[in-house]
């Protein structure tokens, strides 16, 4: 039940083209304007479950959803996907502030600042490599005494200067002021002695992985080890005939608003396709 997504829980958006800088929610908002200005009926409901009518002769699809059930002939799944956080309080106040799960998106913010990533596996290590280009200092902190990423890319991190790892220590709490509303530091506790100690960081890059919003459509459509959707290459054609698959629901790779858009507009195509056929 967040109707636009990711970015709704976005602060300035700078790499939207058409928007120098507009605001996340102000950009969710403006497509739902845009949809519904060009035909579009939108109902806040909550999906359960997807499936098949066999014995019907009018409808292909049912979606069951919290406050009633839809028929369709095609579906289109773009439920997007969400960021694995680490469920502190403090995490969740600075989310847009300092506190962010994107470095592609965020990462030119921290221009000559110091900023923490948080996590041990591919999505971490490229993640602080990439937060290199801008911030002057980058630290990796991880739980455990060794990284999960692959040895190629561990290799490039520890060859980089700007980067320092933290091993065997977890986050306890994300600090900040409030006006102007910012992180100023982290507080982390060593997983061997309990010892807690502050950080001063300007920033804090959660990289502890993606999940997509797939749940209830498990055996409904054929989906990778992680739950992304598989889709045919170059179109948005899923297993099942009428079932497309836009944005994030079936990209681990790029996660970009831009790109999420692009996606949806070839699932539109895709499935007027179908329904004339």
């Amino acid at each position: 039940m967040q109707p636009g997504g990711q970015l709704t829980i976005t602060t300035d958006v700078e790499n939207y083209p058409g928007f120098i800088s507009i605001q996340g929610p102000e950009l969710m908002e403006q497509k739902r304007l845009h949809a519904e200005k060009v035909g579009a009926r939108i109902i806040d409901d909550e999906i359960k479950s997807v499936e098949q009518l066999e014995d019907s002769n009018e409808y292909r699809f049912r979606s069951c959803g919290n406050a009633s059930d839809y028929y369709s002939n095609a579906i289109i799944i773009a439920a997007g996907a969400q960021a694995k956080w680490l469920g502190l309080e403090s995490e969740k106040e600075f989310q847009g502030y300092g506190v962010s799960a994107c470095a592609t998106c965020d990462g030119a913010f921290f221009r000559n600042k110091v900023v923490a990533v948080i996590g041990g596996g591919n999505t971490a290590v490229e993640e602080a490599m990439f937060l290199t280009r801008f911030a002057k200092e980058v630290t990796l902190i991880h739980r455990r005494d060794k990284l999960r990423a692959e040895k190629v890319m561990q290799d490039r991190l520890f060859k980089n200067d700007k980067i320092k790892v933290i091993w065997n220590h977890t986050v306890e709490q994300i600090l900040g002021e409030e006006n102007p509303k910012k992180v100023t530091g982290i507080t982390i506790k060593s997983t061997e002695t309990k010892k807690i100690q502050e950080l001063k960081v300007d920033g804090v890059f959660i990289a502890i992985g993606h999940a997509p919003n797939t749940g209830i459509l498990k055996g409904f459509v054929e989906m990778d080890q992680q739950g992304y959707i598989i889709t045919k290459p170059g179109t948005t054609l899923t297993s099942r005939a009428g079932v497309f698959a836009a944005g994030d629901v079936q990209d681990k790779v790029y996660r970009q608003a831009v790109v999420a858009a692009g996606t949806g507009c070839m699932a539109a195509l895709d499935t007027e396709k179908f329904l004339e056929s």
